[in-house]
């Protein structure tokens, strides 16, 4: 008797161990295939950023020489550091990890980030986890989907990385400690989401939480970097992007330094998982706080001011820093730029013909107008969340129109957006010193494509909402076309696909009014389009 019931209460524990993962692969399969699209889009377009610096520095800085005159100049300007960090040697690898290390650690983590939530708190906001855990699907199985899809991304992301990088550069090994440095910041912020799905009540603010880490993350870094040249500050070794650093890609590789972030990646892994096993599907350790007796929000924009207001702040936070940062390298830009006529050519097809300097912030007030883009695009698909996720029916079931409804969030969209871009100016302002009126007009005129991209998502959710996140493809696309294009010379005819290309480039030439009220003009309609689908056709179920 006690012979059979020792190896039965063994099975019993491997089974009950393994029914909390039941339904992982099934999970995992289906969220590879809601994220087809997604998956691949951010994968390619980081690392296709990786390869189009390395092509272009390659260009640019074509013999040893001018790749230490370069070196010499940005380690020698602070801001220069804090923007792009340490140069530990004048390789052509050694330039193009300098200068995608931080930004291309950091998509890695949006990415991350909207990959575990999307598959972890939204799925339980929307009510579907709790249909599928009815089914043979065990506690920890969604999670583990989650960060496996994830992982799945991150690890092709450093692949493409490290195989691109490789052709590019020559160096096989700095290739794929870049990759692998990169791909695992990307994963060590997926288990940062996981844990903030856990412990917040809803995707936003699950979201929200672990975009405020990432951009600690690197301003922690930036201002490590800007205090010493080598990587060696204390609030660069504080920062993960600091750890991706420090691994030093082509710099006689400190592989040492992946074991710190495997071993966080560990650490958080395990904090979610014991988190997501001591809570019901749809609480969290943060539970919401009652609201007041008598409810103060008379208007549909005031709702939507409530539920937005804090990705507006963050948008605002992070335009008026980045802002400083691009302001205070400007000066320093003809250094760099020295005499490298392919340099110099890159920054006036970004910025204009003008002087180097106006070019330089014409395409910094640019790059901040397609990143606004994001903004609106992210804040009028919240109409979208709304809608899918069961809170919009209760707010028009009383005497609230959808048009009003629509109205509130598309007024924080449009103004959120010229807010922003004004803070962007403020800091450019601080940054550079001077000039405030002539890059706050700068800053204004990015509006009008900043608000056709916002509409083209208000007209495809009003007319076809389960396709609307195809705003998102258009906007990265922008994004891609004006920060690559320039790079690799892209024809005009190219770069006019995006609605930026046909703003004129201030500060500088002289100010061009027909595009702007074309692009204003197509917005309105576009936006108006959206409006009528949306009257029209039922609400999703």
């Amino acid at each position: 008797m006690t012979t059979v019931s020792a190896p039965a209460a063994g099975a019993g524990a491997r089974t009950g161990g393994s029914r909390h993962l039941a339904g992982t692969w099934p999970l995992f399969r289906l969220a590879l295939r809601r994220d087809r699209i997604m998956l691949p889009a951010w994968v390619l377009v980081i690392g296709a950023s990786h390869m189009s610096v390395a092509s272009s520095y390659a260009s640019l800085y074509d013999t040893a020489a001018a790749r230490a005159d370069i070196v010499r100049s940005m380690t020698a300007n602070s801001s220069l550091r804090a923007l792009y960090g340490p140069f530990f040697n004048d390789t052509l690898g050694a330039l193009t990890a300098a200068r995608m290390i931080a930004f291309g650690s950091a998509f890695a983590a949006a990415m991350s980030l909207i990959i575990v939530v999307r598959h972890t708190r939204e799925e339980e906001e929307t009510g579907r986890q709790e249909m599928l855990s009815a089914a043979m699907v065990g506690r920890a199985a969604p999670l583990t989907a989650a960060l496996l899809t994830a992982l799945t991304a991150n690890a092709a992301l450093a692949l493409l990385i490290a195989g691109g990088l490789a052709g590019s550069t020559g160096d096989t090994t700095g290739s794929l400690a870049l990759g692998l440095a990169t791909g695992a910041v990307g994963m060590l912020f997926a288990c940062t989401a996981a844990i903030a799905a856990q412990i917040t009540e809803n995707a936003r603010l699950a979201k929200g939480l672990t975009s405020a880490v990432i951009g600690a993350a690197f301003a922690l870094k930036a201002a490590g970097d800007a205090s010493a040249a080598n990587g060696s500050s204390l609030l660069t070794r504080l920062s993960p992007i600091g750890w991706a650093e420090n691994v030093r890609a082509y710099d006689d590789e400190r592989w040492w330094v992946m074991l710190i972030l495997l071993a966080a990646i560990a650490v958080q892994a395990v904090l979610a998982y014991t988190l997501a096993g001591r809570r019901d599907i749809g609480m969290s350790f943060l539970p919401a706080r009652p609201g007041p007796a008598h409810g103060g929000l008379g208007t549909a924009w005031a709702l939507a001011l409530r539920l937005q207001r804090g990705s507006v702040l963050g948008w605002g936070a992070g335009f008026l820093l980045t802002g400083i940062l691009f302001g205070g390298i400007t000066d320093g830009v003809a250094d760099v730029v020295g005499d490298n006529e392919q340099a110099r050519q890159i920054f006036e097809r970004m910025g204009g013909q003008q002087g180097l300097t106006d070019a330089f912030l014409a395409a910094m007030v640019s790059m901040l107008g397609m990143v606004a883009a994001l903004y609106v695009v992210a804040s009028v698909l919240r109409l979208y969340g709304e809608e899918t996720g069961g809170r919009a029916e209760p707010v028009l079931a009383g005497p609230v129109g959808r048009l009003r409804w629509a109205a509130g969030h598309l007024l924080i969209a449009y103004a959120g957006a010229a807010l922003i871009m004004l803070l962007g100016g403020v800091g450019l302002t601080l940054g550079y010193g001077r000039d405030l009126p002539t890059i706050l007009g700068a800053c204004l005129v990015q509006l009008p494509a900043v608000w056709l991209l916002g509409a083209l998502a208000v007209f495809l959710y009003g007319l076809a909402p389960k396709v609307s996140v195809a705003a998102w493809a258009v906007a990265g696309l922008a994004l891609a076309l004006g920060w690559i294009g320039p790079a690799i010379d892209l024809p005009q005819s190219v770069m006019n696909l995006s609605p930026f290309g046909h703003l004129p480039r201030l500060p500088g030439p002289e100010m061009s009014w027909p595009p702007v009220l074309v692009l204003t003009a197509l917005a309105a309609a576009l936006t108006a389009g959206g409006l009528a689908g949306l009257r029209r056709r039922d609400l999703l179920t």
